[in-house]
């Protein structure tokens, strides 16, 4: 072994002492340091890129040259003309310092001629990426592709992530590909159709807009194609089959013109593969935005109303999976583009956990272990149709339609263990079909230069009807009417139906001062109307139906919430700072009507937001935003009959509740120096709520009944991330650190109880990408939870190193494997679970083959 390492030390060592490092400075003719230029070096013998770097803030360069070579020096700048050196490193005896002197090109149309792409340009806003000046050819999908690039990620829910902020719409070739979900981009794309990425920065899809409003955190990708894959179809085939009746079929075909663009894709599996989940479906937004937090204003619409699970990625027993989806585009004439995505997902999951489940109170606890069997299933459907028309420059009119209609059904056999209650066995049913349909009409309007205009208007309907039924060994709320039978069996129901109809508008206009500021002055509304019915019955042996009459155990609720606003921001850039402080006032006006009375309350509010920019380079900065919002809950928490959420919790909502007011800072860094390939960026926040909502919960053992109350109780959270990533030659290496604390108070058995949550998390990989060789990423990361309550002090640790290899052998096979080993314990050493993940795949592809085949 230590002959190895030695020899392995020394095959370095002689690569590092067999190149010359060229460095020096790129000027103008009067000596300003020119910032971004292109330094490229082409090899004259194989006609490939050596190596690339693009100068600092001073202008300076460097690169390293392999030994007994030529190589073309290539200097450019936008504006300048091209320079050229060559130089001969078999004459050269050391390092070389080389300063260019660029002069201006009078020939604008001819500014720059580069013979190679360069690995990256920076037009403006836009960062380009050359894809095959960072892959090795073994990538597969997009997301291979985009985990190359330095600073763009791939989060765990593989969504892409930009300067840590979320990728909020990809294209392909500057079309839409099913908008509002970057995660079906990255699992389905091919590698080797991208020519660039072309990531868009302070994005507005609306020409006119750009610039006038805060788009800091808007980022979207353009995916540029290889000319080989446009004005025909492509795509690929992925099929298999293995013993236990395994089988895989993954069908995908592309189409791309000037005009119009198809794309198709398909998933049949039974091997545990989820191309769309519930929680994808939940948070699928269709690319619309929400109009109400633009406003200052959270109305917030419950989803997932049964609390079904939501399965992340693959961890189930068994997951059987149907999926298809169609994305368009087509453009009729100039002034007329139409576009749109229909998606079915049919999911057949069975999830198999043991929990312990610890319910803390002021003076003692409960722990009830409990035994799972759950199986879900799921078809889901989803379909946008979007319509915009831009006869000119200055007007601009879209339309949205996007309908979500899903049919969900989830069955439960659960063994509940206490010590004071004994075994009892439950088994739960669950079914909704829930449906909404969200409409968005937007104008945009130009009067002059100085003058602009925009509205946008989005009504949604919402229908869910979430069945409850329970067959309980044990009945324990003596609130619940219940006939006790021969042999203890209770056979509950509980129907619910809720309707929820919602209006927004907003008119906006902007009166543009000079070219670095602008007022925007707002005026909006927000119509919401809800309508809930629940009821509960119990079913006895003979089938006869025992309805539960009380008017305290049904719901009949009726809530109207109005919002009307006005708001008045300034935006203006001054020097290397850009600054922008608003203030919304808003008129509240909301009615709940229930259990023969009505309740009205007409609060106003004045809620003031501030925003800063301060470039220290083209391409590092730091922001502040400082926002007050306020939250208002919508009739699930108001409706003060009973509801059943389990087979041992009730819920009582409470209709005098009011809002809670969060007041929101946050401080973000962001450094991209292409000089080293070093980025980094750094985000602060805390956040502080006021009257929050709280949960007022009566324990009795481990059953629960809970309401909800305005608390004046102090909660506020503070959570701090950082990442930094470095590439040097063909190499990686990644650290982030994520610090997470919260404040809370919960109220039970009217007793308050605070407690404190702090989160750590602690990662850092180092990866290779070589072409020929074998490539392997090393990482390590540890997981700090630490609770603190009144009876409660517990810290649990998670460790996980983790491996990727990826090893081409006998010039057709290449293995791929991901291993993972997790360390889980507390600090009491009560607790302490070892397991491990590997997912392995063999694929052999003939060399100029356009297949492949894969064991996995």
């Amino acid at each position: 072994m230590k002959i190895k390492i030695l020899l392995f030390i020394s095959f370095i060592s002689s690569i590092a002492f067999a190149q010359h490092k060229i460095s020096g400075t790129v000027k103008d003719s009067i000596g300003n340091p020119l910032e971004m230029a292109n330094v490229i070096a082409i090899n004259q013998t194989t006609k490939a890129l050596e190596s690339y770097f693009i100068t600092d803030d001073k202008g300076f360069y460097k690169i390293n040259l392999s030994n007994n070579d030529i190589f073309e020096l290539s200097v450019s700048y936008i504006g300048f003309a091209t320079q050229i050196f060559v130089v001969k490193t078999a004459t050269l005896s050391g390092d070389l310092t080389k300063d260019f002197v660029l002069k201006e090109n009078n020939n604008k149309l001819n500014e720059v001629e580069l013979t190679y792409d360069m690995p990256i340009t920076i037009k403006g806003d836009t960062m380009v990426y050359n894809a095959d000046s960072f892959t090795n050819g073994k990538e597969k999908k997009l997301g291979d592709v985009l985990k190359k690039l330095p600073g763009v990620e791939i989060n765990s829910n593989d969504e892409v992530e930009v300067d840590g902020k979320k990728v909020s719409k990809i294209m392909v070739d500057g079309k839409d590909f099913f908008d509002g979900d970057s995660k079906l981009a990255t699992k389905n794309i091919p590698a080797d159709a991208v020519s660039k990425i072309e990531v868009l920065k302070n994005y507005n899809d609306v020409s006119q807009m750009k610039g006038l409003g805060n788009d800091d955190d808007n980022i979207a990708l353009n995916i540029k194609l290889k000319q080989g894959k446009k004005n025909f179809w492509f795509g690929e085939i992925t099929a298999g089959g293995g013993p236990d009746n395994r089988y895989l079929a993954h069908p995908k075909l592309f189409y791309y013109s000037p005009k119009k663009s198809v794309n198709i894709i398909t998933d049949f599996n039974n091997v545990g593969e989820i191309p769309f989940t519930f929680r994808d479906y939940f948070n699928f937004t269709g690319g619309l935005k929400n109009m109400n937090r633009r406003s200052g204003t959270n109305f917030n619409l419950n989803s997932n109303s049964l609390g079904l699970a939501l399965l992340k990625d693959n961890k189930a027993q068994a997951i059987e999976t149907k999926f298809s989806a169609l994305n368009f585009s087509f453009a009729p004439n100039k002034v007329l583009d139409l576009s749109g995505f229909a998606i079915y997902s049919g999911t057949n999951t069975i999830m198999q956990t043991n929990t312990q489940i610890t319910t803390q109170t002021p003076t003692f606890n409960n722990v009830e272990n409990q035994q799972s069997v759950s199986r879900q299933l799921s078809q889901l459907g989803l379909l946008k149709l979007s319509s915009t028309y831009k006869p000119n420059r200055d007007f601009q009119l879209d339309f949205d339609a996007f309908l979500k209609k899903s049919n969900l059904e989830e069955y439960n056999t659960i063994k509940s263990i206490t010590s004071f209650n004994g075994i009892n066995h439950i088994n739960i049913d669950k079914n909704d079909e829930p449906f909404s349909i969200n409409q968005n009409l937007n104008g945009y309007f130009t009067l002059n230069a100085k003058n602009i205009f925009s509205f946008a208007t989005q009504f949604t309907y919402d229908k869910d009807n979430p069945l409850y039924h329970s067959l309980n060994s044990d009945q324990r709320f003596a609130v619940l009417p219940t006939i006790t039978e021969v042999d203890n069996q209770f056979d509950l129901t509980q129907i619910k139906s809720l309707i929820t109809n919602k209006f927004d508008v907003t008119i906006d206009y902007y009166y543009v001062l000079n070219d670095k500021s602008n007022l925007n002055l707002t005026l909006g509304s927000s119509i919401n109307n809800q309508n809930l019915n629940t009821h509960i019955f119990q079913t006895l042996q003979n089938k006869s139906i025992v309805d539960f009459n009380d008017a305290t155990l049904n719901n009949r609720v009726n809530f109207d919430f109005n919002d009307l606003y006005l708001g008045l921001h300034y935006k203006v850039k001054t020097g290397a700072f850009t600054l922008s402080p608003g203030i919304k006032i808003h008129q509240f006006n909301y009615k709940n009507a229930q259990l023969s009375s009505s309740l009205k309350q007409n609060p106003t509010k004045i809620l003031p937001d501030f925003f800063a920019k301060f470039d220290l380079k083209q391409s590092e900065n730091i922001t502040f935003n400082y926002d007050a919002t306020t939250n208002f809950t919508d009739v699930n928490n108001l409706a003060e009959g009973l509801f059943l959420l389990n087979y041992n919790a009730l819920f009582l909502g409470n209709k005098n509740l009011t809002n809670t007011l969060y007041k929101n800072y946050t401080l973000k860094y962001f450094n991209f120096n292409m000089f080293s390939f070093t980025n980094m960026f750094a985000t602060l926040n805390y956040s502080k709520k006021y009257r929050s909502i709280k949960s007022n919960t009566n324990l009795i053992g481990i059953d629960r009944i809970s309401t909800t109350i305005n608390a004046s109780l102090p909660e506020d959270s503070f959570s701090a991330n950082i990442r930094y990533s470095k590439r040097f030659r063909k190499f990686k290496t990644d650290a982030s650190s994520n610090f997470f604390l919260s404040n809370t108070n919960n109220i039970i058995n009217n007793e308050v109880s605070h407690s404190q949550s702090i989160t750590q998390n602690y990662q850092a990989s180092l990866a290779t990408n070589f072409k020929v060789w074998p490539n392997i990423t090393l990482g390590y990361q540890t997981t700090i939870n630490k609770y603190e309550a009144t009876t409660i002090n517990s810290t649990y640790t998670t460790d996980r190193p983790f491996a990727e290899l990826e090893l081409p052998f006998l010039k057709s096979f290449n293995l791929l494997a991901k291993y993972s080993y997790y360390n889980y314990s507390d600090k009491a050493n009560t607790v302490k679970n070892n397991y491990t993940f590997l997912d392995a795949d063999l694929l052999y592809q003939k060399e100029k083959s356009n297949g492949n085949l894969k064991f996995l």
